[in-house]
């Protein structure tokens, strides 16, 4: 469904405001992981519209997040009661994250073991 005419006026406008803009994630960033993912040469609009969607969602992951470290930090009275009733300093946790992205459909655990690499071996024990 391709048309040859001129595109919309928002497009354009999109368009425009893409080329003047500074993305917050910086255009070589972005580029390289979209040529990771497959995309060959990408315009300069695509990467910038890109780091915008990848920005937003940074900043909806991050938002949704924060609230999950209030509703966890509010509901542990006994902690609220211990540090006192002034600090309300608020720490974001690894699950506080995890829960936040599996809103998104993103799943984040913890890996079942760490491979450092093979242990050298000096020699076999009763044997000489």
């Amino acid at each position: 469904m391709a048309s040859d005419g001129p595109p919309p006026e928002n497009l354009t406008g999109l368009l425009g405001a893409l080329e003047s803009y500074d993305p917050l994630i910086p255009d070589d960033l972005t580029a390289y992981y979209l040529q990771t993912s497959g995309v060959r040469n990408p315009n300069i609009h695509v990467t910038r519209l890109v780091s915008v969607a990848a920005h937003k969602f940074i900043g909806e992951v991050a938002s949704d997040a924060l609230q999950f470290c209030k509703i966890r930090q509010a509901g542990s009275g006994k902690e609220m009661k211990a540090r006192g009733p002034k600090e309300k300093k608020l720490v974001l946790t690894t699950e506080d994250l995890a829960a936040a992205l599996k809103e998104y459909g993103v799943n984040v655990r913890k890996p079942d073991y760490f491979v450092d690499g093979p242990t050298p071996v000096v020699g076999r024990p009763g044997k000489h």
